[in-house]
């Protein structure tokens, strides 16, 4: 868990993203955000240096100085701004630099959606990538594969995207294969999807259906979530034959089971219990 100076320390940095952002455009965003994954990459690789540049006992001066020689001439004015934004904070842990710096990463390249208006198309491939790679063994078994290479396994992802999903979703897609916060690739992908809702101050259901449903049924339930969350709620919708009937929902840790296949293992148990 991020501590409470690194929160503020990454609020910093944030604060310095978006004032860039209102007079950026989306591609200067995107390439702010490219810039910044390439920064975190490096602190990552650099255990010495994340030590440097987190250490209370250098002033905020020395450690930015570092950091902007380090970076100069590599990355643009944005991102090297935030970086320096976030060299002169506070950090409980040396890896907590290079999660908050991942964290503004994300956080422009959403912002560069929101500003050419491809936000919801963002979240919504992030989330049939996921599908997709779900539902193929061997393209999920090398993407979701921890022992190798992520730089091979980032360039798989954008020979499958490139040219058939927004530059943003690319440029996310990829960078789950390195680990979001040191989540798995899946798990990155689903953190993406809900960053992305977020962004869009939406809540995300993940809903299994044995059946797909129509519009209009797609329209109520949405309508259902969203009363009983008190913001919209975009679904996410799964068919799966194996739950036999009826629906299993899931926003954030809550998950509500209502399918058939539920039922019966509930009555088999009950059965065996006798």
């Amino acid at each position: 868990m991020m501590s409470t100076t690194g929160r503020e320390s990454i609020e910093a940095g944030r604060a310095v993203l978006e004032a860039a952002a209102s007079g950026a455009s989306a591609e200067q965003l995107t390439e702010c955000g490219d810039q910044l994954l390439g920064v975190t990459r490096f602190l990552v690789d650099q255990p010495r240096l994340r030590r440097a540049l987190s250490d209370p006992a250098r002033t905020a001066d020395d450690r930015e100085g570092l950091i902007r020689g380090l970076i100069a001439g590599q990355v643009g004015e944005t991102a090297a701004d935030v970086v320096a934004a976030l060299v002169r904070g506070r950090w409980g842990t040396p890896s907590e630099l290079a999660d908050g710096t991942e964290q503004l990463a994300v956080s422009a390249l959403l912002l560069a959606a929101a500003k050419d208006g491809s936000l919801a198309n963002v979240e919504d491939e992030l989330f049939r990538f996921g599908r997709l790679v779900d539902g193929d063994a061997e393209l999920g078994a090398a993407l979701g594969a921890t022992g190798t290479d992520p730089k091979g396994r980032a360039s798989l992802i954008e020979n499958l995207l490139d040219g058939k999903a927004e530059p943003v979703t690319v440029k996310l897609a990829t960078a789950a294969a390195y680990g979001i916060g040191g989540r798995s690739f899946h798990a990155s992908l689903a953190h993406l999807v809900e960053a992305a809702a977020a962004a869009r101050d939406e809540a995300v259901a993940y809903v299994t259906v044995a059946k797909p449903l129509d519009e209009a049924g797609e329209r109520q339930l949405a309508a259902k979530l969203s009363l009983v969350y008190g913001r919209h709620v975009a679904l996410k919708v799964t068919v799966d034959p194996a739950i036999v009937g009826g629906i299993r929902v899931q926003v954030g840790s809550e998950l509500w089971d209502g399918t058939v296949s539920r039922r019966l293992d509930e009555a088999r148990q009950a059965l065996a219990g006798r």
